[in-house]
């Protein structure tokens, strides 16, 4: 599939020559940290070291002595408290993190988490009644809640207060919750809007701490937990998220014992490296999530809260089987779909893709979704049949809002929500015919061109003569990579193979390149085979790729991880 290469402009030249003196760094360095909002030297200082000592104070959250007045009541009271999470891994992670936390203060506690596809997604009528048949007198929703004005009413009528810890967009209809803690509310002064659902969560914990003399380091603890939430929700890796991260992934990685559901999901993912967010990514985030899509969340949420090595293996293993299962899922229902796609003469064609079976599996349909944009590059909506409702979820391309393109069909459908590039969606199975041929309407009627290719943004043009180790440890320094701040990506114009070039595997690349002359580097490209005859020629070639470490029987070197390949 044609890529369409988007090379940042460049940062002003002052500002440029000022970091590069200041910092002794080279100028293309200098440059991506200007485009990164970093130019002057006190900001290049706070972004290279970060310290928790520059974390906001969660007082200034709205809300916040509400939250904490009310949990220190349910706590001398003795309270039942209900800690009640999603079944994603942000909604998982915030729950050991609440729970395992709050059980050193309390014995009257106990978390819940709603069952995908008997309850849906976020608080549930189901789950109240359950709290109230239980006598639970506080709930602490954790990645949900500020949509449910309506089950919290629910609560209060049942003599159930609510705290509520979430990071969604609020809709006009705010909850009439003891505490609503949600940085996007409009009337929220928080400094940093993007925290994950785990970090209002740990935000709130910060805010009981320092309310009762309790060390921070007592909350720092958790960290590990929150990492994995920052990671796994894609929420961007900045300001705040960037130092919880930070240190997040120094707790993963210190000689201390890691938590025994971690270690666990660490030896089944088999990731021998230090831990980084793609790790947590593609290692950690798909097994606790399948317990969710396949199963039952609360076997993630058992795992991360397993207080020995053979407790967290036995979840582990659940969890790891629930994984294959849907991988096998995806797979199967993937093939399913594309071959839908390759069959229908509209649909190859088409603007936007909206496909229907009724017996696919909902756990798999946003991965589904995400698959088939690999194949043909436009917003994708995967729907299955669930409670008697064509039920889907949404994934969209850069730059287009597919949230706001199923808002344009709201009045066939009963519901809908999410964010500009993932959304999930219920109708009525008759409607679904219909909402294809609106939803493609808008979609042909707001996408534009360059939005239909799938694009790769480059942060500066390389010098291969340039990639020195010291150039790669100033690189490594930006870490942790991720949404906000992601690995920087060079472009190297005509470059050639020494003549080492071959294929690995099925379909990759395993090349030496050189430019001008000058000393060569080896380089991998992943699904790249197709350039092999081309560049066996010695037809030269310009290269956009990150770089990397590559460990091969001990010894380090650098390589490139090429994106894409432009024959000249």
């Amino acid at each position: 599939m044609e890529k369409r290469w988007v090379i940042s402009p460049e940062a002003p030249a002052e500002i440029v020559q000022q970091l590069t003196d200041e910092l002794k760094i080279s100028s293309t360095l200098a440059s991506i940290l200007c485009q990164r909002g970093i130019c002057t030297f006190s900001e290049a200082k706070h972004f290279f070291r970060p310290s928790l000592q520059d974390l906001h104070d969660p007082f200034l959250m709205k809300d916040m002595d509400l939250a904490v007045n009310r949990l220190n009541e349910a706590l001398h009271r003795n309270e039942k408290i209900l800690v009640y999470g999603d079944y994603d891994v942000d909604g998982t992670t915030s729950v050991a993190l609440m729970y395992g936390f709050l059980r050193n203060y309390t014995s009257n506690i106990d978390f819940y988490i709603p069952d995908r596809y008997r309850e849906g997604y976020g608080v549930s009528s189901q789950g109240i009644e359950w709290a109230a048949e239980h006598s639970f007198s506080l709930i602490i929703s954790l990645d949900c809640g500020i949509k449910s004005a309506d089950k919290v009413a629910l609560a209060s009528e049942k003599g159930i207060d609510f705290i509520i810890c979430d990071h969604h967009l609020p809709d006009e209809d705010i909850p009439k919750a003891v505490a609503v803690l949600d940085p996007k509310q409009i009337n929220c002064p928080y400094p940093y809007k993007e925290l994950s659902g785990c970090g209002v969560g740990f935000k709130l914990l910060q805010a009981f701490c320092m309310q009762n003399d309790i060390e921070q380091e007592e909350v720092y603890k958790l960290l590990d937990l929150l990492v994995v939430s920052i990671a796994a929700d894609i929420v961007p890796i900045t300001g705040e998220n960037r130092i919880l991260a930070y240190f997040g992934l120094q707790h993963l990685n210190s000689p201390q014992p890691m938590r025994p559901g971690l270690e666990a999901l660490r030896e089944l993912a088999d990731i021998r490296n230090e831990m980084d967010i793609t790790s947590i990514v593609f290692g950690f985030a798909p097994r606790i999530n399948a317990a969710g899509r396949m199963g039952d969340a609360k076997n993630s949420v058992r795992m991360l809260l397993a207080q020995t090595k053979e407790e967290a293996f036995k979840m582990a293993d659940i969890i790891n089987e629930s994984n294959k299962a849907r991988r096998d899922k995806d797979s199967n229902i993937t093939k399913e779909a594309l071959q839908m796609i390759a069959q229908d003469d509209f649909l190859r064609t088409a603007n936007s893709t909206v496909l229907f079976k009724e017996t696919w599996h909902k756990g798999v349909i946003g991965i589904v979704a995400s698959r088939c944009i690999e194949h043909y590059y436009r917003p994708t909506i995967i729907l299955t049949q669930s409670n008697g409702k064509a039920s889907g979820s949404a994934r969209s391309v850069h730059g287009f809002n597919v949230h706001n393109a199923i808002e344009s069909c709201s009045d066939l459908l009963e519901q809908f929500g999410g964010h500009m590039y993932a959304a999930g969606l219920t109708l009525p199975v008759e409607n679904v015919q219909a909402f294809r041929e609106r939803f493609e309407e808008v979609v042909a009627s707001t996408i534009t061109e360059d939005q239909k290719i799938p694009q790769i943004e480059i942060d500066a043009p390389l010098n291969l003569k340039q990639i020195t180790r010291n150039f790669y440890n100033i690189v490594r320094q930006m870490e942790p990579f991720g949404p906000g701040n992601m690995r920087p990506v060079f472009v190297s114009e005509c470059v050639y193979d020494t003549g080492s070039v071959r294929v690995v595997g099925d379909s990759h690349l395993k090349l030496r390149l050189t430019q001008d002359g000058f000393t060569s580097i080896d380089a991998i490209g992943f699904g790249l085979s197709d350039y092999y005859d081309r560049i066996s020629k010695g037809i030269p070639f310009d290269v956009c790729y990150t770089i990397e470490e590559n460990i091969y029987r001990g010894v380090i070197t650098l390589q490139l991880r090429i994106k894409d390949i432009r024959i000249k």
